[in-house]
C-alpha cells in the first residue's frame, strides 16, 4: 500500500509561515555543523582555484627565497650547532642558565636542520614537492620548535627578572629548577603544536604555496576556527610577549632605582650585580631579535585570519615569512659580536688562559651552585 502524503497546496503562507520557519532553522544549523566538519580540511583561499601547493611567486622570487634560506640555514646550522657541541663537551659543568641558552639553540637548531631544507627544495622547485602529509609535518615542525623558543625566551626573562628584581629568590634557583623548566617548556610547546594534527585546527600550505604553517583561515570559516586562532595567539604569543615586556620593563625600572645602593656594595657584590646587568642586556637583545622576526609574521597572519581575502597581497606576505625564518640564526651571531664569554661556547683551555673571571649565563663559573 503506498504510503499517501498530505496535500499543503492550500494552505496559506501565513499558515504555513511556522513550517518555513523550522524548515529554515534546521538548514542554518546544518550549514553551520558542516562549516565545523569542513574546517579542517580548508584551504586558503587564494589557493581554491588551483593546485594549493603551486607556487604563487614568479620563478624568479622562489629562487632569490630558496637561496636567501639556504644562507641562513647554513648559518644557523653551524652557529647553533657549534654551541651545542662545545656545551655537551661540559655538560656536567652546565649552569641553570646555560641549559635554557642550550635549549635555544637546540629549538634553532632543530628548526634549520628539519624544516629548512623541504622549503628550500620547494622554493627552488616553484612548488611544495612533498604532499599534504609532509606539510601537515612541516607545519608541525616549525611551530614546535618556533613555540619552544618563545616559551624558553619567557622563562629565561623570568629568571633575570628574579636574579634583578628579587635576589632572595633569585638565589635558590639550581640545575634541578632548569630541568623542571625544560619539561615544561616541551610539554606545553607539544600540547599547542599537536592539537591541529588532532582534528583542533589544521596545518595548510601558506598564501604563496611553497611553505605550510597554521591555517590561520579557519577562522573565516567557523566559531571553532576563531576561537582555535584566538586561542593560540594568546597562549603563544601574547602571553608570553606580555610576560617579556613585563620582566624587562621591571628590570630597567630596578636598575635606574639602585643605582645609589650599587655604589655601597663591596667590590665582588659589585662586579657581581654588573655581570648580572650585562647578562641582562644580552638577554634583552636576544628577546628583541626572537620578536622583531616573528611579530610582522604574526600581524600578516592575524590580518589574513580576521580580514578580508586580499587583505595582505601574497608577495607582500611571504616578507614576514622569510624574515621570521631567519630568526635561528641570530643568537649565535649576538654571542659572537658582543663581548660575552659564555663557557658553552669555548674550550675549556681558553678558560685558563683568561686573567679575567669567566662567567656563565646566570653565575660565575667558579660561584657555588
Amino acid at each position: 500500500m503506498a504510503m499517501e502524503f498530505p496535500d499543503y497546496s492550500g494552505i496559506s503562507d501565513l499558515d504555513n509561515a511556522p513550517c518555513q520557519m523550522a524548515l529554515m532553522k534546521v538548514e542554518t544549523r546544518m550549514a553551520l555543523n558542516n562549516s565545523f566538519l569542513e574546517s579542517r580540511d580548508y584551504v586558503p583561499l587564494s589557493s581554491i582555484d588551483g593546485d594549493p601547493f603551486t607556487s604563487k611567486l614568479s620563478q624568479g622570487a622562489d629562487i632569490v627565497a630558496g637561496i636567501y634560506l639556504l644562507f641562513i640555514g647554513l648559518l644557523s646550522t653551524l652557529g647553533n650547532g657549534y654551541v651545542i657541541f662545545m656545551a655537551f663537551s661540559r655538560k656536567k659543568k652546565l649552569r641553570p642558565a646555560e641549559i635554557m641558552t642550550i635549549n635555544l639553540a637546540v629549538c634553532d637548531l632543530g628548526i634549520s636542520v628539519t624544516g629548512k631544507p623541504f622549503c628550500i627544495v620547494s622554493f627552488l622547485s616553484h612548488r611544495w614537492v612533498f604532499g599534504w602529509t609532509m606539510c601537515k609535518c612541516y607545519g608541525f615542525i616549525g611551530f614546535l620548535f618556533g613555540c619552544g623558543s618563545l616559551i624558553t625566551l619567557t622563562v629565561v626573562s623570568l629568571d633575570r627578572y628574579l636574579k634583578i628584581c628579587h635576589l632572595r629568590y633569585g638565589t635558590w634557583l639550581k640545575r634541578r629548577h632548569a630541568i623542571i623548566s625544560l619539561i615544561f617548556i616541551w610539554s606545553y610547546a607539544s600540547l599547542w603544536a599537536t592539537l591541529p594534527l588532532v582534528g583542533v585546527g589544521d596545518y595548510a600550505p601558506e598564501p604563496f604555496g611553497t611553505s605550510c604553517t597554521l591555517n590561520w583561515a579557519l577562522a573565516q570559516q567557523s566559531l571553532s576556527g576563531k576561537v582555535f586562532v584566538i586561542t593560540i595567539l594568546f597562549f603563544c604569543l601574547i602571553f608570553p610577549t606580555v610576560l617579556i615586556v613585563f620582566s624587562y620593563a621591571k628590570i630597567i625600572a630596578k636598575v635606574k632605582s639602585s643605582a645609589k645602593e650599587i655604589a655601597h656594595f663591596d667590590t665582588r657584590n659589585q662586579k657581581n650585580h654588573t655581570l648580572e646587568i650585562k647578562l641582562t642586556k644580552v638577554a634583552m637583545l636576544i628577546c628583541a631579535g626572537f620578536l622583531i622576526a616573528w611579530i610582522p609574521y604574526a600581524v600578516v597572519s592575524v590580518v589574513s585570519a580576521f580580514g578580508h581575502e586580499d587583505s595582505i597581497p601574497i608577495p607582500v606576505s611571504v616578507i614576514p615569512t622569510l624574515l621570521a625564518k631567519s630568526a635561528a640564526m641570530y643568537n649565535p651571531i649576538i654571542y659572537q659580536v658582543i663581548d660575552y664569554k659564555c663557557p658553552c661556547c669555548r674550550k675549556d683551555s681558553s678558560l685558563q688562559k683568561s686573567n679575567s673571571r669567566v662567567y656563565t649565563i646566570g653565575k660565575p663559573i667558579n660561584s657555588e651552585e
